[in-house]
């Protein structure tokens, strides 16, 4: 998966709708001060220690390259949101990205200001600086358009201090934030090549001559979900939808079918009724929209197999006979792609249909994608012939399906406005 991101600088500009966004081969940085964008946002334990090391092994590539082209980097990242229990400080973060990357990162806890700016300015080649959580300034977390973005403290000040921007997080680039869009209107900016292999892979999944497509589609989102494959019926790019997990009893239950009221409760509290009329609308769309038969559930401290239209106990994951209705539609497709897990992957018992639909997928020769890191722990469980076929594991939640449906992503579409203020011609 990480082939590109080890090879140190190179490529040349693509296009995305219509615009040039170069790459960071595109750039001299020996000596000059690179401001790198990575999305390092991760689980956290109740101590604030960090669970999953994977976007910072994602990135780790990109720092690596351009300590080893002699950049002075400064790094900015998240983690967490304001309010939220896992909005942090960075430093257990440069730690962490010093160890994976094999390259010493410094921290300082400031952003823009006065140690900040010191800290910067006093970076010699090959060195590298990570600036603390982006979302310690409100100007980051505000709701604004790309021009209004380049015009806060924020932005101008990180923008005055370096030479060049580099954005490899492609996973927040769904968002228009003054780190995503502001700065690249302030000086020469160009993707990383996590980026460039997000939009190079998820590409594929767009060809019109692929086909069928079918999105595999579960998890706990139901917003998020019902969203998707709307989006992407709308755009003509997918040609049957399979529903998992809590996503396909939200659509059993705009089917009509009877669900106990421990699931019905389940689905309130996680908005049903704010998308169960746009659920019920896609049973009747053009893109056929499958249902599980059957459930695994946990009862009375047993596992058990139940009809989807007589569930009694917690649905956990689909059942055998909906692994199997759905094999035989993955074995048809060209593309397939996953967005969230069929069942409760935390628990063991509970991974067997994730594991069976991903492997379908890998068997059947298309072209898979797997959207979200919990896909990880599926792969483990995958022999490694098997898992060599994946097609990619994108970085990206919202960004992913923001890419799938068509919705142009305002960090590339502001790499395309940089090419053309400071590197076309």
């Amino acid at each position: 998966m990480h082939a590109y991101l080890d090879s140190g600088l190179g490529g040349v500009p693509f296009a995305y709708k219509g615009l040039t966004i170069g790459l960071y081969s595109d750039l001299d940085v020996r000596g000059r001060l690179v401001l790198l964008r990575l999305d390092l946002n991760s689980p956290l334990d109740s101590a604030g220690m960090i669970l999953d090391d994977t976007r910072f092994r994602m990135h780790s590539g990109t720092v690596k390259a351009l300590v080893d082209e002699g950049a002075r980097l400064v790094v900015i990242a998240h983690q967490g949101r304001p309010g939220d229990s896992d909005f942090t400080r960075l430093e257990r973060h440069a730690e962490v990205l010093s160890k994976v990357s094999g390259v010493p990162v410094g921290f300082v806890d400031d952003v823009i200001g006065p140690e900040a700016r010191r800290r910067i300015r006093s970076l010699g080649p090959g060195e590298v600086l990570l600036l603390d959580n982006v979302r310690l300034l409100s100007e980051e977390y505000m709701r604004a358009d790309m021009e209004t973005h380049a015009s806060t403290i924020f932005a101008t000040t990180l923008a005055s201090l370096v030479d060049y921007y580099v954005n490899d997080a492609f996973s927040v680039s769904h968002r228009s934030q003054a780190s995503i869009v502001g700065i690249p209107l302030l000086v020469p900016s160009v993707a990383g090549p996590l980026m460039h292999l997000e939009v190079e892979k998820l590409s594929i999944a767009l060809e019109a001559s692929l086909r069928p497509k079918v999105l595999v589609i579960g998890g706990a989102k139901l917003d998020d979900a019902v969203t998707m494959i709307k989006q992407m019926a709308d755009a003509g790019n997918v040609d049957v939808v399979l529903t998992t997990g809590l996503v396909s009893l939200l659509f059993h239950a705009a089917k009509g079918t009877r669900l106990p009221d421990h699931v019905k409760t389940v689905l309130e509290k996680r908005g049903a009724s704010r998308v169960i009329d746009e659920a019920r609308q896609l049973l009747t769309g053009p893109v056929p929209v499958r249902l599980p038969v059957d459930y695994r559930v946990e009862a009375d401290g047993s596992i058990r197999v139940e009809p989807a239209d007589a569930i009694t106990g917690w649905p956990k994951d689909v059942g055998p006979a909906t692994v199997d209705e759905y094999r035989e539609v993955i074995r048809e497709a060209r593309v397939v792609v996953y967005r969230g897990p069929a069942g409760v992957i935390e628990e063991k018992p509970f991974r067997e249909g994730t594991v069976s639909l991903v492997r379908a997928g890998l068997e059947s020769g298309a072209f898979t994608i797997l959207g979200g890191g919990h896909f990880n722990t599926i792969l483990r469980e995958i022999p490694e012939e098997i898992k060599e076929r994946v097609g990619h594991i994108s970085s990206g939640g919202g960004a992913m399906v923001a890419f799938l449906t068509g919705r142009p992503l305002p960090g590339l579409v502001a790499l395309g406005e940089s090419y053309k203020r400071f590197m076309e011609g």
